[in-house]
């Protein structure tokens, strides 16, 4: 029931707050501080929106998209834990990378976009390469961070009651640092979102929703711009709701590390 509940004002919130919105982008699109053209009503970007869903042409530029999306994120991830978690732990590690980490960190992903095209070439690599370069780097910080925020204490007494390193990995240092791992996961999950875009505009060839944001930009259809955006909303959020927060609910809400949001 309680379950239920939360589930019912959640979707009653994601409704008001998208309404509301709405309604503030349709009052500046009837403001007449620009032309339709360029600020298109909310009907006008519903009808672009739903022709590219009902045509299937979306759903392919969205496919694309998630692809390299989650290929690189993946990646970026399985990395960026690994060597979040033994700079963690590993003095040596650690100052191996943490310097290589504060260098590359700053610098913006788009900024490698020529670089990658020289190497990878236009397609799916340059921009997949362009989401793992964005995404690994706040795995790798909020990992590392999250595990020398592990209790000290709590190691020691897993050490004394005879705790191997094995043992000690799984039953202390990741639960103590999991919150940390999730948070990193979040941002290198908007990062990756920002490089795909930007990638897709510059290395895509036809397909993908950068590209076609980018397009309708050359050919004035803010109107499919506009939707296109939506989409890219979309998505994010169903992303947060089914991924990032029921991970977060059954791990560490659970065992009382965070706070278990109620709505």
């Amino acid at each position: 029931m309680e379950k239920k509940h939360y589930l019912i004002r959640t979707t009653l919130g994601a409704v008001t707050s998208v309404g509301l919105a709405c309604l503030i982008w349709e009052a500046f699109a009837r403001s007449g501080i620009f032309p339709p053209a360029l600020a298109p009503s909310v009907v006008l970007i519903g009808s672009a929106l739903g022709r590219m869903v009902l045509s299937g042409v979306m759903l392919r530029h969205a496919l694309y998209t998630l692809y390299r999306v989650l290929f690189g994120f993946v990646l970026a991830s399985v990395v960026g834990v690994f060597i979040g978690i033994l700079m963690g732990r590993f003095r040596r590690v650690e100052r191996f990378f943490l310097p290589l980490v504060s260098v590359l960190m700053p610098i913006p992903s788009l900024a490698w976009v020529p670089v990658f095209i020289l190497w990878f070439g236009l397609g799916n690599a340059a921009t997949i390469a362009l989401v793992f370069y964005a995404a690994t780097f706040p795995v790798i910080y909020n990992t590392w961070t999250g595990v020398r925020s592990v209790n000290r204490l709590w190691i020691r007494s897993a050490e004394a009651m005879g705790a191997d390193e094995k043992a000690l990995f799984r039953k202390v240092v990741l639960p103590g640092s999991l919150a940390f791992v999730i948070t990193g996961l979040r941002q290198a999950f908007a990062r990756a979102w920002i490089a795909v875009v930007g990638g897709e505009m510059i290395a895509a060839t036809s397909w993908g929703l950068g590209w076609v944001i980018f397009d309708s930009k050359e050919f004035l259809n803010t109107d499919v711009m506009m939707a296109t955006l939506a989409v890219i909303g979309i998505i994010g959020f169903a992303f947060e709701r089914l991924i990032f927060h029921t991970i977060e609910q059954r791990t560490v809400a659970r065992w009382g590390m965070v706070k278990a949001v109620k709505g």
